[in-house]
């Protein structure tokens, strides 16, 4: 059902996004994915193969022999042609028949998620329609798959739900692990335990994925738990979590303070910290709407941390959540050079997203992620959004 809805969505979007055709082409998907056949068809191939749309509703798969029951068991393409030693000729057959002006491949200067054409690829896609016209009609792809990939389904928004439901199960039980004397590592592989017995995938490298830092001598970052770090009174004990449930993803932030004794609170510079990211995180949620762009989002979190006094955190408030952990789409980022325009891109309903930021403090790191979906009037929380500063 899912890829029904995403390749009805594909073929709405072509007329959006003024392409004739979508050509997804591709061998040994296995070994090298491409973010089309992932969203819209989701069969592995082996040979060179070719999945067109076309604006009037075609559907047309081209694929070596052996991958044909395949595709025709998803039960998405009404024309299925397999061959045995060259696609070039049934290629040129379809899109002569289908003539499209423009035809949009899978190749992005910005966002790797649209990006699955590699370069041999296209060489090699050009050699076989040499002599056609069509090599001339090709453009990016990559204005149809940001919307094809943030536009959430009601049916993505449940999984990704889902699999959020099931990581704050998870940062429940991993509380009462934070204890002195317990090492970053052994709260890692507490949350990979968990994450074993629930048959679930990280969603992200797994010996990433949960990120934990405790006190100020850990480095916060992607780096992997360290045995040589331990909690200790005083610290700030930060975990980074996400999972991959029938195949959506999830990723949280979540905050505790390691009280020393006599203390009945976390100290003031702490306290005022952890407010401090809470209320950037509000202020970008307040401008997260239809129509936004995402640098203008990223803004408004951005000045409270630096209002407040706080260095500003140098990567992108903001990532789309789906499919994979760092989806495509807009951007919730500054407008800096190596994020190219997905900070410009403007913010649509059905889009999901992490809002995440941190600062750092004598104690440790303290950072919050939050996932959101956006609405019609604005954002749905789908994590529950911590407020509070958790104690040990």
């Amino acid at each position: 059902m899912l890829y029904y809805q995403k390749a009805a969505q594909a073929e709405a979007l072509l007329a959006e996004t003024n392409l004739d055709a979508w050509l997804i082409f591709a061998r040994e998907s296995v070994i090298r994915p491409d973010p089309g056949i992932e969203l819209v068809v989701g069969v592995d191939v082996t040979w060179d193969s070719a999945f067109i749309f076309g604006r009037n509703g075609q559907r047309v798969a081209l694929v070596g022999r052996y991958d044909v029951a395949g595709v025709r068991a998803s039960g998405l393409f009404p024309t299925i042609i397999g061959y045995d030693e060259s696609i070039r000729d049934h290629l040129i057959d379809a899109l002569r028949c289908l003539d499209p002006l423009t035809i949009g491949l899978n190749y992005s200067l910005d966002d790797p998620t649209a990006d699955g054409l590699t370069h041999g690829m296209f060489l090699h896609l050009c050699d076989l329609l040499a002599d056609t016209p069509f090599p001339s009609r090709f453009v990016s792809a990559a204005p149809l798959l940001a919307k094809l990939r943030s536009r959430k389904t009601p049916a993505e928004v449940e999984r990704i739900r889902a699999a959020v439901a099931v990581t704050e199960e998870i940062v429940d039980l991993v509380a009462q692990q934070i204890r002195p004397g317990v090492s970053e590592a052994q709260i890692a592989a507490f949350v990979h335990e968990e994450f074993r017995r629930r048959n679930l995938a990280s969603a992200w490298s797994w010996d990433a994925c949960p990120i934990v830092n405790s006190g100020p001598e850990s480095e916060a970052g992607h780096g992997g738990p360290r045995n040589d770090i331990v909690v200790q009174p005083g610290h700030l004990v930060h975990i980074d979590l996400g999972v991959q449930r029938d195949g959506y993803c999830s990723d949280i932030q979540r905050m505790w303070y390691v009280r020393r004794p006599g203390e009945a609170a976390p100290p003031p510079d702490v306290q005022r910290a952890f407010e401090t990211v809470v209320r950037a995180i509000e202020a970008g949620a307040a401008a997260l709407r239809p129509g936004a762009r995402g640098y203008e989002v990223d803004a408004a979190a951005r000045q409270v941390i630096v209002a407040a006094g706080y260095d500003e955190y140098r990567h992108a408030l903001g990532h789309g959540l789906g499919r994979a952990c760092h989806d495509g789409g807009p951007l919730l980022g500054p407008r800096w050079p190596r994020y190219g325009k997905t900070p410009e891109m403007c913010v649509e309903a059905g889009n999901v997203y992490t809002l995440e930021l941190g600062v750092v403090t004598a104690a440790g790191y303290i950072g919050i992620e939050e996932d959101v979906l956006v609405t019609d009037k604005g954002v749905e929380f789908l994590s529950t959004f911590q407020r509070r500063l958790w104690e040990v």
